[in-house]
Formats: C-alpha cells, structure tokens, sequence
C-alpha cells in the first residue's frame, strides 16, 4: 500500500503501511489491482496505452488521458486537470491492464469527457494536499454540528478535499429528501471553499469507511467488491438459514452481501430435492418435514403424535419412493425402516489424563480430605516400638525401661519435665491466603 502519509521507498514511491486497506488516514488503496502485466515488454511496433486508472481517497477510481506522454509508474503522485483548479491523485494502474479494466468498465466507448494528467506533483503541490487531507476530520465533526443546530435529517459520513484546497466534497446518508441549502451556506460561510453536497447509500458508505466483518476478514465492499447485487431473504431461505435480521445484516444494516456468492451451488443442490416434501403418511401416522441437510443429502421427519421424540433421518432418494408410494395409495409401515442409522464412530484417542475437561481446574477439595490425610500421617509417626540400629528394644511409653524404672535426669537429677522434640520434619498447614502458609505444625 502506499498513502500520501507513508514514508519513500526505493524511487522514490511512498513505502506503504501495510494496513491492508484499513489505513486511517484513507489514502490506501482498498481496491487494489495487482498489475501482472508490469514486467512485460511491449512489441516495438507498439504504443504505450495513454490512458491510466488513478485513485483518490476511500474506493474512488477515474480514468485519465495521459496525452504529454510522460513516464508514469503505479504509486505515482500526479496533478490532474479538474473543473477549477487542479486535483492530486495517485497512479493505480498503467499500461495494458487499464485497458482491461477501461473495457470492463465500458469506459473506452466514450473518451472525449476523460480529463488529462497535467503533470507530475512537485513537492510543495504534495505538501499542500497533506495540508488539505489534514482538515477533512475536523470539517466532518464541524458539518455535523450545523447539521444537527438545522435540524436536517441526514448523516454527514465522510469529506475529500480537493489537492488545491479550493472545494470540499460531502458525503452524506439520508432516508429521504434533504433541504440543505441553508447547510450550504452556513459550510461555505465557516470554511470558505467551495462546496457539494454528494448523496450515497448504506452500501457505499461502508465501503468509504471500511470495517471488520462477522467473519473476521475486512469488508468485501472496501477491498474488492465493486458491484452491489440486490440480496433477498430468500437467499437465505435456500441455504437452511435461521431469519435473524442481526446476523444476516452487515455493518451498513443492509443483508450481507456473501449470502449471493454460494447462492448458485445450493440452488443446483435442491435440483435433486423433491419440491414439496412437507408430509409423509405411514400406517403408524403422518410425519412432517422437521429440516434438510443439502450437502449429506438427508432430510429429517418427525411424527406429528411424537412432537418430543426423535427425529428420523431418510435419505433423499426414499423419500422420492415414500412419496411416490403416497401417491399411489400405499403407505409404509414405519419410517424407520428407510431411515440411515449413522455408524457410531471410534475414537482416535481416550482421555487418560483428564486433561481436555474444561471444569478440571473447578475441582477443589474439601477440608475434610486433607484433615483425613493428616490423620494417617500422625498415626503413621506415631506407631508402634521398633528396634533401633543396634538391635535393643526401646523404651516402653512413659519414658520407662524394661524393668519399669524412669531413668534419672542428667543434668537434674529429677525426672525431666522438658516434652521431647521429634525428629521428624515440621509439616505447614497451607492457607488459602494468596498460596501462604501458615506458622502452625501438625507436630
């Protein structure tokens, strides 16, 4: 990408942001063309095409003669020739491919309305279009303020300068017929260049201002959609979509545009459907159409006396031979005689560890575990005598021997009244505290 803020690679070209369309600035080209003509030389014989695609702010492409025959190269910043005044623009598409795309656009059978390049844009030119960009954000926020102080019933979306400071362009949303002739002048009064006033739709305006889509991806209509097809509920109808205007709508609150693009194979899909299967009557009741999978080739019936129950899966072709049996007066005995029973499927891998369960982290054990635990531990440490590494039998409870005598104190003389120090190591109560531990021993 390469807008008028980027800074310049190598030639001189900008080196561009690589925002992908989404630059705030607007300057990007969010309908960009790869042109895989560029490498190719032309015959000698032949002459250059003259005419170049070149592109403004948001998705605006024109076409223009370049009759002076200069050297233009795709990111090239020219002056083009206008109404009033010059406009500033940057070169999209050059050669061979702006044929195509001319052809495309059927823009080759009239050519005497195409305006010219005039020039390449100097440096000064180009400082003064940064300086005219750089007011479209505040003149958008002020036109909004005189339109809501004149009560107008519209939505001022977006504003492009011209590269010479001399007009400013509006782009406005509205449901119905706007009177702003006195916004008009109140705008020219507060910004003193010309201005007009350039009516678009929901469509159009999200293009201008680009976005994210539900999906994830930038919007179609800002990167490379160009022509807006009327999009239907039935679109969604065909493809077993639930009715909900807040998904099916996009960001311009119209129906999304990508309900068109797989529209076609799902509609040589139901080719092979039988067009009213809305009942099917058996010896054991009448059962009703529930919903269809186009791709499995399955359509699911419920009995209308087991509103709860299961519904019965019949391949498309049976239910061709049901209906031609109900035709004939015939009725099946049961559905479940046609129905295709899935195979259970084996799993790769069993869940050993416990790992892939999402409350495994939610499981906490309760005090009552770790008290039990505790008490093993201290019956443990408190067995019963066992004999030393010399073989001699210790010492009987109470601090007696063998023969029943307490052994005299040492230092004393008297019995010690001092509680004997274990040698096993102190255990830490854990708290709950942020992982703390307490100063209390089970000891």
């Amino acid at each position: 990408m390469g807008c008028e803020s980027c800074t310049n690679g190598s030639g001189g070209q900008p080196a561009g942001c690589r925002n992908n369309g989404t630059c705030s600035s607007g300057g990007c080209s969010k309908l960009a063309v790869y042109d895989w003509l560029s490498n190719m030389e032309m015959p000698g014989h032949m002459a250059p095409f003259e005419y170049v695609e070149v592109r403004f702010k948001g998705t605006r492409k024109e076409f223009y003669r370049n009759s002076e025959k200069l050297s233009l190269n795709t990111g090239d910043a020219v002056i083009l020739e206008a109404t009033t005044g010059h406009d500033v623009g940057i070169v999209s598409i050059t050669g061979e491919l702006a044929r195509l795309q001319m052809e495309k656009h059927n823009a080759l059978k009239n050519t005497r309305d195409i305006r010219r390049v005039l020039r390449k844009a100097s440096s000064d030119e180009l400082a003064l279009w940064r300086e005219a960009r750089g007011l479209e954000d505040p003149t958008m926020f002020k036109a909004r303020e005189l339109a809501g102080m004149l009560s107008l019933d519209m939505k001022i979306s977006d504003v492009e300068y011209r590269g010479d400071k001399s007009k400013a362009t509006f782009y406005y949303t509205a449901e119905g017929r706007v009177d702003f002739r006195e916004l008009i002048r109140k705008l020219a009064e507060t910004f003193r260049v010309r201005i007009e006033m350039r009516q678009i739709g929901a469509r159009q305006e999200a293009a201008r201002l680009g976005g994210i889509g539900s999906c994830g991806r930038e919007l179609c209509c800002s990167t490379w959609l160009t022509d807006f097809r009327s999009v239907s509920t039935s679109a969604a109808r065909y493809q077993q979509l639930a009715l909900n205007t807040q998904k099916l709508a996009g960001q311009c609150g119209k129906l999304k545009c990508c309900l068109n693009y797989e529209l076609d194979s799902y509609l040589d899909a139901l080719k092979h459907f039988p067009k009213n299967p809305n009942k099917l009557k058996t010896k054991k009741g009448t059962a009703f159409h529930l919903k269809t999978d186009i791709f499995k080739a399955l359509m699911w019936f419920i009995y209308a006396d087991e509103a709860s129950g299961t519904p019965i899966p019949i391949p498309v072709d049976r239910v061709k031979e049901i209906l031609d049996m109900n035709a004939e007066g015939k009725y099946p005995e049961d559905l479940k005689d046609f129905a295709e029973i899935p195979e259970p499927v084996q799993e790769a891998f069993s869940n050993v560890v416990g790992q892939d369960s999402l409350t495994r982290f939610d499981k906490q054990k309760g005090r009552s575990g770790r008290s039990g635990k505790r008490k093993k531990s201290r019956k443990k440490g408190r067995g019963g005598p066992r004999a030393d590494a010399g073989g001699n039998a210790p010492k009987q409870a109470g601090g007696r021997d063998k023969g029943g005598n307490k052994p005299e104190n040492k230092q004393g003389g008297g019995p010690s009244n001092k509680k004997k120090r274990s040698n096993r190591p102190k255990r830490r109560r854990p708290d709950n505290n942020n992982g703390k531990t307490s100063g209390k021993s089970d000891s």
